[in-house]
């Protein structure tokens, strides 16, 4: 049975004693509402270390007053059911009074991945993220993190954190995992109305259609782009906040497609809700 620890001192003296047995860790941090692509997360993690840890905390820091912090799902005993199906060892849970003091003033903030693509978007995201994995990798102390690319800029940040900051952190990415259709799996999906989510389809199609333009050798960024406007036209509810085609490990825009060395991420509205998606090529 998976334990689950509330605490913050309790989580880091558990991690302590697995080290002291020899015990190798894993951690899977996620903001709750699981769902499929999770538990690959988990499955991933579970073949990589001894003990596995997943945390569950919906990061107050990571939002901006204007976003979805409030209405953010939250069902904290079905989140347990999964992880015990998954065979998770321990569920971090903590509250946000017990991660972040009335007083606290210290902030962890990556200047350079952070300020583009979700960071134009979303300028506090993520000094909020680097600071609660931070936190997080300083309470579980693992020796392997695993996170989705479907978060992919995120991923690029954190491993520049585990980089700058010497973190002795091996980090995994996970693949993303899609629903029948293509949608990529997200906790947010579920705020999406029927006619929505039809036409959230809508990115995936699009990322899809760079992948075969640049397989048949069409690799100038500005024709893509175009194309995935014009594309984009057919989904009168899709509001593209941005289409992005960047170097994979800079995030710096590129003129022309390379081969193994680029991601193209995008992002758009659906009504109230924002999703985002990308593709390595």
């Amino acid at each position: 049975m998976a334990q689950l620890i509330r605490l913050p001192q309790e989580m880091n003296s558990v991690s302590k004693g697995f080290h002291a047995k020899g015990r190798t860790i894993a951690l899977v941090p996620t903001m709750g509402a699981l769902h499929l692509g999770h538990r690959m997360l988990m499955r991933q993690a579970r073949t990589l270390a001894d003990e596995l840890v997943v945390s569950i905390f919906v990061n107050p820091l990571q939002f901006a007053p204007n976003e979805d912090f409030e209405r953010y799902p939250s069902d904290l005993e079905a989140d347990l059911a999964i992880c015990e199906a998954e065979e998770v060892d321990v569920v971090f849970a903590p509250t946000a009074p017990d991660i972040y003091l009335p007083d606290a003033s210290c902030v962890v903030v990556e200047e350079r991945l952070s300020q583009v693509l979700e960071g134009e978007a979303r300028p506090t995201h993520f000094r909020g993220v680097t600071t609660v994995v931070a936190k997080l990798f300083n309470l579980v102390e693992p020796d392997v993190a695993v996170f989705g690319q479907k978060d992919y800029q995120q991923l690029c940040v954190i491993r520049r954190m585990i980089r700058d900051l010497n973190y002795s952190i091996e980090l995994v990415m996970g693949p993303t995992v899609r629903e029948s259709d293509g949608l990529a799996m997200s906790s947010r999906n579920r705020y999406l109305s029927s006619e929505e989510r039809k036409q959230a389809l809508g990115l995936r199609k699009a990322l899809l259609w760079v992948e075969g333009e640049v397989a048949a050798g069409r690799l100038e960024v500005e024709a893509l782009e175009r194309g995935v406007r014009e594309l984009l036209q057919g989904y009168a509810l899709i509001q593209l906040d941005y289409l992005a085609i960047v170097d994979r490990v800079t995030l710096v825009p590129l003129q022309r497609v390379e081969p193994e060395s680029t991601a193209v991420a995008i992002a758009a509205f659906l009504g109230r809700t924002r999703l985002i998606d990308n593709i390595l090529l």
